[in-house]
């Protein structure tokens, strides 16, 4: 298992699949290479999920197929 990455200088964007209510508050980093970590606004201190760019890259186009149906 690798060690956690350092988050600490990332610049977080909200998602624009969030709809800015109580429940859906998602960030999403683009500052760190060959990561991309996503994390709740609302708890921004917690852990952030990372995935790797082709992981996030299915995982958007899974979404956009979803909402384009």
């Amino acid at each position: 298992m690798s060690p956690a990455p350092d988050l600490s200088t990332a610049t977080w964007r909200k998602s624009s699949y969030s709809d800015g209510g109580d429940n859906n508050c998602v960030e999403v980093s683009d500052a760190i290479p060959n990561l991309v970590p996503v994390r709740d606004s609302k708890n921004p201190t917690a852990p952030a999920l990372t995935f790797g760019p082709s992981a996030w890259t299915v995982f958007i186009e899974g979404i956009r197929e979803e909402h384009s149906a």
